[in-house]
């Protein structure tokens, strides 16, 4: 093969989105050869989202190796030695913070992330997270304001899981003050409030039934009656008698906002949910039946 060819080969090869590490195998040749015929051309997002999970699995893989920090490296731990703050008491605070990892949450292998658009819920989770852990979160910006607090960190996201898990089977058995914070974090992240005309209710929204059928059964023990619409997956709070337990003992936090820039906004503008609720309670008293 000539010079030329060789040349030739390398940029079909890797505008066929094939990483170094295969060219090497297939051409032959040192990567250091390979990567001046190439270092010049653009990385499509195929090649691109390939290489990020290549150094992803190196990560998850790595085990026993020292990294740069001098930190022997074992499965499922920090090299940076950032460990959680383990906790066996549950308090209202705790709950709130563990229960939204399961609402707008997420928890992966390495991360666990909080996406939101309030301030209030971001700020509130950010705070928390000080209980179980002392590092800052990374902030990526999203659309239309939304944000997402990461925390990298492989130990905290498998503590948080387990956390979560233990949460969810053990609610039901908890006081009262904790299962009003888990509601909290339910509504604050997942609810929204109906109130058009005659139509007034609290709407939570979830992906999973065992969540919605939970969140039902903690309402019933402050005597809060709702439905679960299976097909919409979606809990229900209507009538005045429980729209007003519902904002006396949960309600939304203040700062928690309604979205009135989207296009099929009903109110046109960004309310708070707390005093949509305060509006759609009051309007009762004003005979709307």
């Amino acid at each position: 093969m000539t010079k030329q060819e060789f040349k030739q080969k390398c940029i079909e090869l890797r505008t066929q989105n094939y990483t170094l590490g295969e060219m090497v195998k297939i051409l032959g040749r040192g990567k250091t050869t390979i990567y001046f015929h190439v270092k010049n051309l653009p990385k499509s997002e195929v090649l691109r989202a390939k290489l990020s999970q290549i150094s992803r699995d190196k990560i998850i893989s790595a085990r026993g190796r020292v990294n740069k920090f001098g930190i022997v490296n074992q499965k499922g731990k920090s090299w940076l030695g950032r460990h959680p703050k383990e906790f066996t008491e549950w308090t209202a605070s705790l709950v709130d913070l563990i229960a939204h990892t399961i609402f707008d949450g997420e928890i992966n292998y390495s991360d666990v992330r909080y996406t939101n658009r309030s301030r209030a819920l971001l700020e509130n989770f950010r705070e928390k997270m000080k209980l179980v852990y002392d590092y800052e979160p990374k902030r990526y910006k999203k659309y239309n304001e939304v944000i997402t607090l990461a925390y990298n960190n492989v130990e905290l996201a498998r503590y948080v899981d387990i956390k979560k898990a233990e949460l969810l089977n053990k609610i039901t058995a908890f006081s009262k003050e904790l299962k009003l914070s888990f509601l909290k974090a339910f509504f604050n992240d997942e609810g929204s409030v109906t109130f058009l005309g005659k139509k007034r209710a609290v709407r939570g929204y979830q992906h999973s039934l065992m969540i919605l059928d939970l969140v039902k059964n903690l309402l019933v023990d402050f005597n809060i009656e709702s439905k679960v619409d299976k097909k919409y997956f979606e809990i229900i709070v209507s009538r005045k008698e429980n729209l007003v337990k519902f904002q006396k003992l949960i309600n939304f936090s203040s700062g928690v906002r309604i979205n009135g820039e989207r296009s099929n906004s009903v109110w046109g503008r960004s309310l708070q949910k707390r005093d949509i609720l305060a509006s759609a309670i009051n309007s009762y008293k004003l005979g709307l039946r």
